[in-house]
């Protein structure tokens, strides 16, 4: 049991920090002059590329049920909405400042699901949403002490909101029970159309022209993507989702240090502080409903006893 337990969070940092190594490819290619549209129409492809690897060597089925096809290609266009939305943010924002915004789509969850679907808004999730935002009132400025882009915070702010979207559309549709590589594989798949589009249909598709660019690329989809997909997964089997949750706060402290050793990134003390904030928070929606559980079901068994 212990050996399943330490294996289930390994896993789980792996997969986050992963995630988090997003700016450490995309900002090289930024760099190189391509766009957004384009790192991500390779992040994608290539992704698509390995995902059909994956599927084929765990023997799953590529067949869709009807009901399934319109959902898919919803869940992927919002998918790539929060993929192009983040990735465009890169430009107005620090990268490190931008994934820890970003990090507050647990609570977009919450709230969306109170006034949506009329889930009861607990008293800590309200004080986890004040929080968060004292914590990005925090982030306002970059480490040179001037104020954070406008724009890059409102792109950030839909890449999270769009993601969230997506979470409860998941949860809440005939694809709740889809394989998470089988649904991801959909999901990019249907995304990538966006790219097709915005580049003309790849006419307007800037190449891969060195060995450098072309590592870049790949490794975007092998370990922010894939990796990162398949290790989550298989922390959440083995140690819950909730645990798992939690350690997804290393996907955007991995962003920082990536922002601040490798491209030179400033922090200051007060975006620390910040920063401590957000994560707190999304702790705070992440862990209250499972503790408030646990709490009722022990309540419960000891008024049997009681009874008994």
């Amino acid at each position: 049991m212990k050996g399943r337990i330490f294996k289930g969070y390994l896993l789980g940092i792996i997969g986050s920090a992963c995630y988090g190594l997003n700016p450490l490819f995309a900002l090289p290619l930024y760099q190189k002059g391509l766009s957004p549209d384009s790192v991500l129409f390779y992040r994608y492809f290539f992704a698509i590329i390995l995902l059909a690897m994956l599927m084929k060597y765990h023997g799953q089925s590529f067949s869709l049920k009807r009901n399934e096809i319109l959902p898919l290609a919803i869940m992927g266009i919002l998918f790539s909405i929060s993929s192009l939305t983040l990735f465009m943010s890169y430009n107005y924002m620090d990268a490190g400042i931008a994934s820890t915004i970003l990090f507050l789509y647990p609570i977009m969850v919450a709230v969306i699901s109170a006034l949506v679907f009329h889930e009861k808004l607990s008293l800590m999730t309200i004080i986890a949403i004040v929080l968060a935002f004292w914590g990005i009132s925090m982030l306002n400025e970059n480490g040179s002490g001037k104020p954070l882009n406008f724009m890059g915070l409102l792109l950030v702010a839909l890449s999270a909101l769009s993601y969230a979207i997506y979470l409860i559309g998941v949860n809440r549709s005939v694809l709740k029970s889809m394989p998470t590589e089988k649904l991801t594989f959909y999901s990019i798949l249907f995304g990538i159309s966006i790219y097709l589009i915005r580049l003309n249909f790849l006419t307007d598709l800037q190449p891969l022209n060195t060995p450098f660019m072309w590592m870049n690329a790949i490794g975007l989809a092998l370990l922010p993507t894939v990796i990162s997909l398949v290790t989550i997964t298989a922390s959440i089997h083995l140690i819950g989702s909730t645990p798992t949750s939690i350690l997804g706060a290393l996907e955007p402290v991995t962003a920082l240090v990536c922002g601040v050793l490798v491209f030179g990134e400033l922090l200051t003390f007060k975006n620390i502080i910040g920063i401590l904030m957000v994560l707190s928070a999304v702790t705070v929606i992440v862990t209250v409903k499972p503790i408030s559980r646990f709490i009722r079901y022990e309540h419960i068994q000891y008024k049997r006893r009681r009874r008994n």
